[in-house]
């Protein structure tokens, strides 16, 4: 074979049949170089140097997380095991959620009921504020104008325009009509149904269920169907950022279940329980799909979690607890408002925390758009927060000094931890000290009038700001709710009524320039005599 020409193997003089020898004369190459292999190294290095380095690809951008919105309905404070007072139903899925991330013992929702919740939870701020303070009734007595209205952006359509691909299964109780069904509303799909309430077994009639605009069938026990319809949802976007909402219509009546799950509490006798716990083991069953899909698709570190129930348990109707706390779901006492609340986003949330500070269900808008990696806008208005720097300890503060509620006449205000609150039929409102009295037991209102005026006060200057009811409970009666918005909070008319009663120019209305015994004590929300402006607009803005 001729000698090859050139190249490394040329200048060591290999030749076929000797590698032993060619070895040795590469290592002699490297460690006694020629001069001329010095000049040829030389060259090759300076050509090397003078070329181009190859192009790099661009670095490929962080995927952004998915977030799992799941909302329990009717869910009490003292349900699941996590929350540590209900022993009976186990909910290991559920309790999972919070022992791998952030459990709120002080977590709350802005209104004791469905539709307001909800309202507030999808646009990130008072529902008050855009007149959404009821909810609707059935949709053959709900007011043509109900619904969450298009000056309002929902959470699906801020991450939408992000690039998420956005899926509703559930319960969505924001709007009957059309271009305010879930699909006008930023949710590229849904699966589920548009009142407050559907039976749970099939064939059990009531509101329909749909696909997209479509209405199906449903063969499935409800429950069951929502959880086939979560996973399928994330099974088909894998691959892209996705936001899941998914508010099961459990716990709510009516109290159906099927013997899949009635079978497991056969040691309770009781049948409203039974039927109560087999539904929310149903529930927890589901989450438990849901996060094991996650978990089967190595999503789980790349997913924020949220589980929240609406408001809380209406105890005396399905037995859904509220623990310590006193009152049910459709009053402003604690157990009306303070709900099971957790949020899991592994290695990026702390495992196991329990944070006390109290929060509220309008954070979560704002806290999915950030995780989502986009900038909060003041020109928003958002009334939630980023909860994010808060659990990761970045933030040592109080997410919230003070949280407000109002639903008609019922009423109340948290700052730090007194709380004032005027429930319906009440005479005077009430005041407590949560630090040190969760269950409302002690009206610190005779005690603490000082207080007691400050929190009127500054529940005054809130409500002033928001807008009267666009709808009343269950009611069609649109002269009745345009007569509302005439007398509601910051309106011309009660403000020029107000200085034509002031004779004297001060600011206040005194017993003698308001002779309505009955009004003005109504009124006289603190009790100092003297009816100001705030609290004149703030009983109109309530009244019906």
């Amino acid at each position: 074979m001729p000698a090859p020409r050139g190249g490394l193997a040329g200048r060591c003089n290999l030749r076929a049949g000797s590698p032993v020898k060619g070895l040795m004369r590469i290592r002699a190459s490297f460690v006694k170089p020629t001069i001329l292999g010095a000049l040829l190294a030389g060259s090759l290095s300076s050509v090397a140097a003078a070329a181009p380095a190859p192009a790099q690809p661009p670095a490929a951008e962080p995927r952004k997380p998915n977030i799992v919105l799941i909302v329990a309905d009717d869910l009490g404070y003292g349900e699941t095991g996590a929350q540590g007072y209900a022993t009976d139903i186990p909910t290991p899925h559920i309790d999972a959620i919070a022992r791998n991330g952030v459990r709120f013992t002080q977590g709350y929702v802005s209104a004791p009921l469905c539709s307001p919740t909800r309202a507030g939870l999808m646009t990130g701020r008072y529902q008050q504020r855009f007149g959404h303070e009821f909810n609707p009734g059935p949709k053959a007595k709900a007011d043509a104008v109900f619904g969450l209205p298009r000056s309002e952006a929902t959470l699906a359509e801020r991450l939408q325009s992000l690039g998420y691909a956005t899926g509703m299964v559930g319960k969505w109780h924001l709007g009957y009509s059309p271009e305010k069904t879930p699909t006008e509303r930023g949710f590229d799909s849904f699966f589920g149904f548009l009142g407050g309430a559907h039976p749970y077994l099939p064939g059990g009639g009531g509101a329909e269920v749909f696909r997209g605009s479509q209405a199906v069938t449903e063969k499935e026990y409800l429950t069951d169907a929502f959880a086939r319809e979560a996973v399928a949802f994330i099974d088909q976007h894998r691959s892209e950022p996705f936001f899941l909402y998914l508010p099961f219509n459990a716990v709510h009546a009516p109290l159906q279940a099927s013997e899949k799950y009635l079978g497991r509490f056969a040691g309770i006798k009781d049948s409203k329980r039974r039927t109560f716990a087999a539904m929310l083991t149903a529930m927890d069953d589901a989450v438990g799909r849901v996060m094991g899909k996650l978990a089967e698709l190595k999503l789980s570190e790349q997913t924020l979690v949220v589980f929240v129930s609406d408001n809380g348990g209406p105890t005396p109707t399905t037995s859904s607890g509220n623990g310590p706390l006193h009152g049910y779901k459709g009053q402003v006492w604690e157990g009306g408002i303070r709900v099971p609340f957790m949020m899991q986003w592994a290695g990026r949330l702390p495992a196991g925390r329990v944070y006390d500070r109290p929060v509220m269900s309008l954070d979560i808008h704002a806290t999915a758009v950030a995780a989502a990696g986009a900038s909060i806008s003041p020109e928003w208005k958002l009334d939630g927060v980023n909860l994010l720097p808060y659990l990761r300890g970045e933030n040592t503060g109080r997410p919230h000094d003070t949280l407000f509620w109002r639903m008609g006449e019922k009423h109340a205000i948290r700052d730090g931890d007194w709380k004032m609150l005027v429930e319906q039929g009440a005479t005077a409102p009430a005041l407590f000290n949560l630090a040190t009295d969760i269950g409302e037991k002690n009206n610190l209102a005779a005690a603490q009038p000082e207080k007691l005026k400050e929190l009127v006060a500054r529940y005054d200057a809130w409500a002033s700001q928001m807008s009267a009811p666009s709808w009343e409970h269950g009611t069609k009666n649109k002269k009745k709710a345009a007569a509302g918005k005439k007398r509601g909070a910051g309106g011309d008319k009660l403000d020029a009524r107000f200085k034509q009663l002031d004779k004297d120019a001060d600011g206040k209305l005194s017993a003698a320039e308001l002779p309505r015994q009955k009004m003005f004590k109504q009124m006289d929300r603190d009790r100092d005599g003297w009816v100001t402006l705030e609290e004149a607009k703030s009983y109109w803005a309530t009244r019906r």
